[in-house]
């Protein structure tokens, strides 16, 4: 074997190629396109991000990128459903504050406003979006460098601040407005909503929890938009890979949720950024090196 040859074969293994744009269409909505060990795996990636702020779409996307299924068809339907566990999760945790308290709802309902309008209007342009391997590589780089500044910017934010309590509406329209960024893949809904309240002026674990609490409205409205037209479409062993999907997610989103709020309020969230820069330069990297082969 040439050195060539040997290069190229180590390459290929250390960074398998990925594509830079959106899968091919599924011609088939077949439950062949995943199995239950890719079920399992996305539904890790899916409880475990959903609430770090490290965008959950992003790794979605690059799963099933480096898994070797096709993001359309019944791929696509079962990403968009496991979220429920998700969404399960943080009313299992938070269930007292979702008692019935109209100031709560009504900060909730602000927040997720805007989401829901613009969501609508650029519906189109994110599904366009969704798939691009390079778009979140790109993104998760910068949105790395504005969590490490955060800690720098809003070094007092560990012990003061505003909490929930003392949001007022407009507060609360504004964290929905920078919700938003987190259309484009990449972005992390979570980590804009944080980075959001931070810069308005709430405590760390304040900001934190708000952004769980802002998920619910915010996933379950994206998850019965999408889902509702095909939910007529699921055969009976799809239906088994739901269910199992979900219920994962509800566990490891538990989990998550635990974790980052410990490390949070002890840690900031430098190491996300950290953690998001890495994760972008070696999909940059896997990009052009797969793509320099083929």
């Amino acid at each position: 074997m040439t050195n060539d040859s040997a290069w190229r074969t180590f390459k290929g293994k250390l960074f398998p190629p990925i594509k830079i744009i959106d899968s091919p269409k599924s011609t088939s909505n077949d439950v062949d396109d995943m199995n239950y060990w890719e079920a399992l795996v996305l539904a890790f990636i899916e409880g475990l991000t959903e609430f770090l702020p490290i965008s959950s779409t992003g790794h979605l996307i690059l799963t099933s990128a480096w898994l070797g299924i096709s993001e359309e068809g019944f791929v696509k339907s079962f990403n968009i459903v496991i979220q429920s566990g998700a969404i399960l999760s943080v009313l299992v945790l938070y269930w007292k504050r979702f008692l019935p308290n109209l100031e709560f709802y009504k900060k909730l309902f602000i927040a997720f406003f805007p989401a829901a309008v613009i969501g609508l209007l650029v519906k189109n342009h994110i599904d366009a979006l969704l798939g691009s391997v390079l778009v979140v590589a790109v993104a998760l780089i910068l949105g790395g460098f504005v969590l490490i500044w955060s800690d720098k910017a809003f070094p007092d934010s560990q012990h003061q601040g505003k909490t929930i309590q003392n949001l007022n509406w407009i507060d609360c329209f504004k964290l929905g407005l920078i919700q938003c960024f987190a259309f484009i893949p990449g972005v992390s809904r979570s980590g804009a909503t944080i980075v959001g309240g931070l810069y308005l002026g709430m405590q760390r674990k304040e900001a934190a929890e708000f952004s769980f609490f802002l998920a619910v409205p915010t996933l379950a409205g994206a998850s019965l938009v999408k889902s509702l037209p095909i939910l007529k479409s699921f055969e009976a062993h799809q239906i088994g890979l739901l269910l199992f999907g979900t219920f994962f997610s509800f566990v490891f989103a538990l989990l998550a949720i635990r974790f980052f709020i410990g490390l949070v309020s002890r840690f900031g969230f430098k190491h996300f950024g950290y953690y998001r820069i890495f994760v972008g330069v070696l999909i940059l990297i896997s990009v052009y090196l797969g793509n320099s082969t083929q």
